[in-house]
């Protein structure tokens, strides 16, 4: 109980007007039509973040990830506003170019809604062919981001090297259920991008 009263004086002390009602049925709330104030961030909170994503556009989910950055950083208060972009301007990314937008969209939906995506993929030893694949992961290693998923075609899971898929079409079938399990044992310094608290 003493928690929940400084949560509860710490939302007063910020400025959040609060009402309360003693008995039975009573409690604690936002008065009618108000809302808490938006996340704060520290300048070097928002270019941490700004980089990030700058350094991954080829990553799955990047564009998302930047229009939600962009979301934070409009709420800002001008003060801090104007301190991160005076950092930002201190952090240079090198990029490597991105799959196009296209084919990332493709595979970020067909991953999301657990779809079937037909490829066109060419490997290394340049051999193009057309596969059925059930997304099952993404990942990054050594600078490349993969798609990692059942080949209905090789009736395998396989890694397919994102830049090298030169056409994606989600298809209607949905995925019969292979699992990161089935992947196999993650590298030893591999993470999820879920990543709280650590």
């Amino acid at each position: 109980m003493r928690t929940i009263k400084r949560d509860l004086d710490a939302l007063e002390n910020s400025g959040a007007p609060l009402w309360s009602r003693p008995g039975p049925g009573g409690g604690y709330g936002l008065t009618i039509g108000a809302s808490l104030p938006p996340v704060s961030l520290s300048p070097a909170q928002a270019v941490a973040l700004m980089a990030a994503v700058s350094a991954a556009s080829d990553a799955p989910y990047a564009d998302l990830a930047a229009a939600g950055i962009q979301k934070i950083l409009d709420v800002l208060d001008p003060r801090t506003r104007a301190r991160a972009d005076e950092l930002a301007r201190r952090v240079w990314v090198n990029a490597l170019p991105s799959s196009s937008r296209t084919i990332r969209s493709a595979l970020e939906e067909a991953m999301a809604e657990q779809r079937v995506i037909r490829i066109r993929y060419t490997s290394r030893d340049g051999t193009t062919t057309i596969r059925d694949v059930e997304p099952v992961l993404f990942a990054s290693t050594n600078g490349q981001w993969y798609l990692i998923g059942w080949c209905r075609m090789r009736e395998a899971m396989r890694w397919f090297t994102m830049s090298r898929i030169e056409q994606a079409t989600v298809t209607k079938a949905a995925c019969s259920g292979h699992t990161i399990h089935e992947v196999g044992e993650p590298p030893a310094n591999a993470r999820t991008v879920h990543g709280r608290g650590k």
